[in-house]
């Protein structure tokens, strides 16, 4: 390309960034930085799993140090990206606001935010806890926090929560879709869960922002909380629209649960694969028929030898 088309293309793009503005955000003082975002997320984690995920090693003598030091970090540094991030409004547009003003509210959001970290420990605590208990496959507590996706996924939530509750735009969200691009567990950080919370698995859960889920639920592989339909758009925000899952509600792989007046009962369990838009009563066993396999013995002629499973468990021959 020579230096005449250059120019052109130039001209172009710019007429383009003008044409259009909700795609441009070429303004420096509220550019939100993801990476250090991330970081200040990982050191929330080293906070709340203590010895873990550090490099260095930590010791009872120097504990005190080494999390007064993360705190103050974690206060710094999140407090100007809290700055930057309520200069965001609502409707996506963005907007110069006094300085000094929202420093003052960026940092008491974030002091209510560290305030919430004994309680993020408590409530953790039993998640980790419900993924030991849940998983025959589980070597020890200390396995679940290092290794599963539903874990971590579950932590990352439980802080974006936090800050979802605080009315911080954006940086909520850019945490957990952070999670959700690590593990495929796709948590909106306005969704409400109860403790001792489990997701076995995990890879294509989606749990949407109005879900509301008690404690001591389970959910597998592929599970859908979703919304009925999303064709109101911004009109449906602020509503109801996905559904809640009482105490103790498992549900197991591939099903999906939609709508926000959708209700699942205390106890209730949800088979694979079920479709339910409707609530279901507490305790009920919610499941598909199997389907009546069929396997074709190829060392026969084609059309020939077709081997059923009958309803009895018992394989018969047709053909």
């Amino acid at each position: 390309m020579d230096r005449e088309e250059l120019k052109n293309l130039t001209q172009a793009m710019v007429s383009s960034y003008e044409k259009h503005p909700g795609t441009v955000n070429i303004a420096q003082s509220n550019r939100l930085d993801r990476e250090l975002i991330i970081s200040i997320l990982q050191e929330v984690r080293y906070v709340l799993f203590p010895g873990y995920f550090e490099e260095k090693l930590l010791s009872d003598s120097s504990i005190s140090y080494h999390v007064g030091e993360l705190l103050e970090d974690i206060n710094y540094r999140l407090t100007k990206q809290v700055v930057k991030a309520l200069q965001h409004t609502e409707n996506g547009s963005r907007t110069e606001v006094d300085y000094v003003q929202l420093k003052a509210r960026a940092w008491d959001i974030v002091g209510k935010f560290l305030r919430t970290f004994p309680y993020l420990r408590d409530i953790l605590a039993t998640d980790v806890q419900a993924a030991y208990e849940g998983d025959p496959a589980a070597f020890s507590t200390d396995e679940t926090i290092f290794s599963y996706p539903g874990v971590y996924a579950i932590t990352v939530s439980r802080i974006a929560h936090e800050l979802y509750k605080l009315d911080v735009p954006m940086i909520p969200r850019i945490m957990t879709e952070y999670a959700h691009n690590l593990t495929g567990i796709d948590i909106h950080p306005g969704a409400t869960i109860g403790s001792y919370f489990f997701i076995d698995h995990g890879t294509g859960v989606v749990i949407g922002e109005t879900t509301r889920i008690g404690k001591g639920a389970k959910l597998y592989q592929g599970v859908t909380l979703g919304a009925l339909s999303t064709r109101g758009g911004q009109c449906l925000r602020h509503k109801k629209r996905h559904p809640t899952l009482e105490d103790n509600v498992t549900v197991y792989a591939g099903a999906s649960i939609l709508g926000g007046d959708t209700v699942i009962g205390e106890g209730a369990v949800i088979g694979s694969n079920c479709f339910i838009t409707s609530s279901v009563p507490r305790g009920t066993r919610v499941s598909i028929k199997n389907p009546e396999l069929q396997f074709k013995d190829r060392s026969r002629q084609a059309g020939k030898g077709v081997r059923e499973l009958g309803q009895e468990g018992f394989w018969s021959n047709k053909g």
